[in-house]
């Protein structure tokens, strides 16, 4: 089949690309890079001739409730349009576990991306995931000021990113299944001490100082809303593996 990937270049978007040519699949990336505009919608009907199924993992770096729904509002609703226009018959979005419980900063434009799924013409399929491993060098590169890093207090159930991969490619296979199991890994894990445990395994030195975020945001990050529930499915790898193999 000929899948289309928003956010091909991605953390988990290079994954999906090369799980789906593993299998075989025709795969077209829809990124920047390969002059597809996702905010604009700029290329995206040409790219979109003749695919099966669009599996959306595109996504921004911003903390910002605002410029995070803009962006997923936009992405969308050009995915929609076009496919619809395609004849795309399978839409599948990746979005996050808990996120309707926590609608806050981030989180908020991914609430507004599953509403415009659900509400849309194509039909769809909705995977939430836990955080990836790769989250932890992530937050690490962008809160290190020097030797010290400030890692929110966060409670997180972290999953490889090509697990995540798997999966989708595996619902893009199928037909459209509307909000499926969630995804998560293998055991809890304190955002902290994924820090440090990956400057461990990097043989880098710093302080990680541990500080909790104030509001809501903040205590769905501490009280377990972004973790997955006892009817979820699991993924194998570790924190811990996923660490030692970054070090190899």
């Amino acid at each position: 089949m000929k899948l289309a990937v928003a956010g091909g270049t991605g953390t988990v978007g290079m994954h999906v690309v090369e799980v789906a040519r593993e299998r075989g699949h025709e795969v077209v990336v829809l990124s920047r890079s390969a002059g597809v505009d996702l905010v604009t919608g700029s290329g995206l009907s040409d790219a979109l001739s003749g695919v099966d199924a669009v599996v959306d993992v595109a996504s921004t770096q911003t903390i910002s409730a605002k410029e995070s729904t803009a962006f997923f509002a936009a992405v969308t609703r050009n995915l929609l349009t076009e496919e619809s226009a395609a004849g795309v018959g399978h839409h599948l979005a990746l979005s996050i576990v808990g996120v309707d419980a926590a609608p806050h900063g981030y989180y908020a434009g991914k609430v507004k991306q599953e509403s415009l799924v659900r509400a849309g013409a194509v039909p769809w399929t909705i995977l939430r995931a836990t955080q990836f491993h790769e989250f932890a060098a992530q937050i690490r590169s962008q809160t290190s000021f020097g030797p010290l890093t400030i890692i929110p207090r966060m409670v997180s159930q972290p999953i490889a990113a090509r697990e995540v991969a798997e999966r989708l490619v595996d619902l893009a296979e199928g037909p459209p299944a509307g909000r499926v199991a969630d995804l998560g890994g293998p055991r809890e894990e304190r955002m902290a001490e994924m820090v440090r445990g990956y400057a461990r395994a990097i043989g880098a030195r710093g302080l990680v100082l541990e500080v909790p975020i104030p509001g809501a945001y903040g205590r769905a990050m501490r009280d377990g809303t972004l973790v997955i529930t006892n009817d979820s499915d699991h993924g194998s790898q570790t924190f811990d593996q996923w660490s030692a193999a970054q070090a190899r």
